[in-house]
């Protein structure tokens, strides 16, 4: 039978922890405030309380063998150190996987969140059926997370899958990378944001400074045609990167998760009509785009995964 584990998403401004049972299913989940102003020592407080209150729900003679936990990066996975996640000041070079295990007394993993949605997508959702795949997160920034024959693909400092910065137009917009026409230029919430309010300025509506990328989505999904145009145009640039990556990969499913993805397919159908015009014709025709079929339950789902495996 396969131990009971916790997977725990530690966002920027909430922790998400859930309690999976030897099914693979979520039995007992819990939100919390990350609060990070209160710095990492009482984020571990939090969570082992959380943790203990799960293990209630478990049958008389058994118990929580492992905690998996994803986190934004930079972080060094193998050490289990954050090095200097931007949305979590305090957080800084923290060794939040030995903090952890001191604290519960269990093996415990860590992992980049985006890698932890893709482990959940592939073993427990759109992917499970496949032996590779592409995960993108497009929300607040644009990042993706490799499998290649069952494995994550790292690379050598663990950058492996920043398309978020990989050039669409090299005359486009400036970047704050430093480059120009990244793709995160056209598709993160941000800068979705910033394109839909210059639309709203030349086409003399009234600009809402408030409005947020995710915003912009659901106005596309309610019909507003400048929201489309925005989303459309993000879509093509989305059909760009994943052609780019079709051909350099070899890679047939990529899967789509974050705020921005909840667009589904007036997202996804101008990337689906776009793949084509920049790949082969043996390789276009044979890409698969997909929302996520996990949504939030995905890092959960993957730290899971990840955890068993450490103790296995």
């Amino acid at each position: 039978m396969e131990p009971w584990v916790v997977g725990v998403d530690l966002g920027g401004t909430k922790i998400e922890l859930g309690l999976i049972d030897p099914q693979n299913k979520i039995i007992a989940r819990e939100k919390i405030p990350t609060n990070p102003d209160d710095g990492p020592e009482s984020a571990v407080d939090r969570i082992a309380g959380v943790v203990n209150t799960f293990k209630k729900n478990i049958p008389d003679g058994q118990k929580i063998e492992a905690l998996g936990i994803c986190c934004p990066g930079p972080l060094d996975h193998e050490a289990g150190v954050l090095i200097n996640p931007t949305n979590l000041p305090k957080f800084f070079n923290v060794p939040l996987r030995q903090m952890l295990s001191d604290r519960l007394d269990l093996p415990v993993t860590m992992e980049h969140d985006a890698k932890a949605s893709a482990l959940g997508e592939f073993h427990f959702g759109a992917g499970r059926n496949e032996t590779s795949m592409v995960f993108m997160v497009i929300g607040t920034g644009v990042g993706a997370a490799i499998i290649m024959n069952g494995e994550l693909v790292r690379g050598v400092k663990n950058f492996a899958g920043e398309v978020g910065h990989v050039t669409i137009d090299r005359n486009g917009e400036p970047c704050f990378c430093g480059s120009r026409g990244c793709l995160d230029t056209f598709t993160s919430g941000p800068w979705l944001a910033r394109r839909y309010q210059r639309l709203l300025k030349e086409n003399n509506q009234t600009v809402d400074d408030t409005i947020s990328g995710q915003d912009v989505a659901l106005r596309a999904k309610d019909g507003d045609p400048l929201a489309l145009r925005i989303i459309t145009e993000a879509g093509e640039a989305i059909g760009i990167a994943v052609a780019t990556m079709a051909m350099i990969l070899d890679i047939e499913l990529f899967v789509f998760g974050g705020s921005v993805s909840k667009c589904g397919d007036l997202l996804l159908d101008p990337a689906r009509l776009t793949v084509p015009k920049y790949s082969f014709r043996t390789v276009g025709p044979r890409v698969r785009l997909m929302v996520s079929e996990l949504g939030n339950d995905g890092p959960i789902l993957g730290c899971g995964w990840q955890a068993r495996q450490k103790i296995k």
